[in-house]
């Protein structure tokens, strides 16, 4: 009866720490930390942990905002002796792990289907991706992909995925019905991080060991534009009117905006290390996270110029921001 108590008091507790604050919330993988943060993006603020998952990294959310995915960036020798990774099904209202599933190996990073059904994780050292049923099957789809998967993106009609393949310089398309490879686009030297255009027809890649990020035609599946970004580039996204660039550089110590069109470039710097990056729509601001110290920087979108920073444990990883301004 104590613990039952116990439980309804830190779960009414975890409510009241999130009900207090305005939404959007963004939610931080922290990697060496063991957790996911909850930080309420309209006033910089970490407002909730979530405990239990081991060295997360990779992170999605559900389209109506109500699990978060995590996975573990370490795996495990099961039974069997094979290595073994684990998915977190997370509600965020009060926190609790929902549900975990089994997947073949670490995880690096996450994405869910628009129609909030199937999650995607890319498995850099298995030379694929396992897809995940959320609503039916207990039983995952792994799908080869190329050498060193990195990050997935859909369409916005949920028709088509494209994955990175870091150590193979190409992009997949993916069919979403039949989960099948349907075609290979270049993807610049070592493409990891993407972002889709507004218009869907093109597709951006940073690639570390260049410094760059490419330009993709997605008609032609050939790179069309290359953008100097700086040594380490990592962190990637547009902005929300789709016209810039946002990237950063963990060796040169800059985050970068481009605009697409003229190719003008506004530079920052950022120390130590700017890593992972998302463009909070609906919020005027972008975060960048450390990987080498524990802070998020907030940066206005429009100046493009740091006006804060939020103290945070372990180091932002993959973030995702709340339902509540999805396109």
């Amino acid at each position: 009866m104590q613990k039952t108590l116990f439980s309804i008091a830190v779960a009414a507790t975890a409510i009241m720490s999130i009900s207090a604050f305005a939404e959007p919330f963004i939610y931080v993988a922290a990697g060496s930390a063991n957790k996911v943060l909850v930080i309420d993006s309209e006033n910089n603020q970490v407002v909730n942990e979530f405990d239990g998952i081991r060295n997360p990294h990779a992170l999605a959310i559900t389209p109506d905002g109500e699990y978060v995915i995590t996975a573990s960036l370490a795996a495990k020798k099961n039974e069997m002796g094979k290595m073994e990774g684990t998915l977190f099904v997370i509600h965020p209202e009060h926190g609790h792990i929902m549900s975990t599933r089994s997947l073949p190996g670490m995880v690096h990073h996450q994405a869910i289907k628009p129609t909030g059904r199937y999650v995607v994780s890319t498995h850099p050292t298995l030379g694929g991706v396992s897809i995940t049923d959320l609503d039916g099957s207990p039983n995952d789809i792994f799908l080869k992909t190329g050498n060193g998967p990195n990050y997935t993106v859909f369409t916005k009609d949920s028709g088509r995925a494209f994955i990175s393949n870091t150590g193979s310089g190409t992009i997949s398309e993916v069919d979403t019905v039949t989960w099948k490879v349907v075609r290979t686009l270049d993807g610049g030297p070592t493409p990891e991080h993407l972002a889709l255009s507004k218009d869907q027809k093109k597709l951006y890649s940073v690639n570390a060991k260049a410094g760059t990020v490419s330009e993709t035609d997605i008609a032609s599946g050939k790179v069309t534009r290359s953008f100097s970004i700086g040594k380490g580039a990592h962190g990637l996204d547009l902005s929300e009117d789709g016209q810039s660039i946002y990237a950063t550089s963990k060796k040169s110590g800059v985050a970068v905006k481009i605009d697409i069109e003229n190719e003008t470039r506004t530079e920052i710097q950022l120390a130590p290390s700017p890593y992972h990056l998302e463009a909070l729509t609906g919020t005027g601001k972008v975060f960048v996270s450390s990987s080498k110290s524990p802070k998020i920087w907030v940066i206005d979108a429009q100046t493009f110029k740091p006006v804060d920073e939020i103290a945070i444990s372990g180091e932002g990883h993959q973030m995702v921001l709340s339902a509540t301004h999805t396109d």
